[in-house]
């Protein structure tokens, strides 16, 4: 049996329309079942609703994926309905997405919100136990991303200055290359292959150089003040607010440098 016709007996959940039911049919491969003690609908193995032209469930409001959910290319700017915990998959790229209210909170491996229109990450699952990837969007900051990704974490093609509300442990690549950044504050404490940072206003040796001493245990005033002598002064220019033991001189110098860079960026 498929579905779940009679609905009579489940007074958590409204009837489920005709459209709805063919739905479910059509992108529950294994089927779907209507939950009595959470009125919510469960699906037994995947469910794919892609290149759907969908702006929203169509009203249906899941509870447990067994397998993948995928509902990428469509043009939903929310995820209201959105199952609560997800087996395998959850990808929700290539939409309209402003907002991660109502993604599911545990993803057994992926989580894909990549390409959209979000600003942060608030809503999205603490428990990622494969790859986060959020790049092509326009978070401006990273507040209610996972504090762990097993694997890689992607935040590439942003507007990010800095990296606060990263994960604190990703286990494969961090990637946070063509961004705004000018600042490593609140990257990850641990990372476990690379740090992968180019296309930044401050350049990649810098970003590295002040990360590889992160690494290994510093804060990041610390990695900074241990750079700087390094540091080219384009650079110094973008960093030198977030040196405290810098002199009034010195400051001044710097904002000196930073208005010269504006004007030769302007023309």
């Amino acid at each position: 049996m498929r579905h779940v016709k009679l609905f009579e007996d489940f007074s958590s959940q409204e009837t489920l329309t005709e459209d709805q039911i063919k739905w479910l049919d059509k992108c529950a491969k294994r089927g779907w079942n209507l939950n009595p003690s959470t009125g919510l609908i469960d699906v037994d193995g995947d469910f794919s609703c892609v290149q759907q032209d969908l702006t929203d469930f169509k009203g249906v409001r899941f509870g447990h994926v067994k397998g993948y959910f995928d509902c990428h290319v469509n043009r939903l700017t929310s995820l209201v309905g959105a199952p609560q915990t997800v087996g395998m998959d959850f990808c929700c790229h290539n939409n309209q997405l402003t907002s991660l209210e109502g993604a599911p909170q545990t993803v057994g491996r992926d989580f894909s919100c990549r390409n959209n229109q979000l600003t942060d990450l608030k809503g999205a699952p603490q428990t990622v136990d494969g790859y986060f990837l959020c790049a092509e969007n326009r978070l401006t900051d990273l507040k209610g991303a996972p504090l762990a990704v097993r694997v890689d974490f992607d935040c590439s093609n942003n507007e990010l200055t800095d990296l606060e509300g990263a994960p604190q442990k990703v286990g494969g690549v961090f990637y946070c290359d063509k961004n705004l950044l000018t600042s490593l504050e609140g990257a990850p404490l641990t990372v476990g292959k690379s740090f992968v940072c180019r296309n930044n206003p401050v350049s990649e040796k810098t970003l590295a150089s002040i990360f590889a001493l992160m690494k290994k245990g510093k804060s990041y005033q610390q990695a900074l003040g241990e750079c700087w002598p390094d540091m080219n002064n384009d650079d110094r220019a973008l960093m030198y607010k977030d040196l405290k033991d810098l002199t009034p001189e010195e400051i001044r110098r710097y904002e000196a440098l930073t208005t010269v860079n504006r004007i030769k960026n302007y023309l």
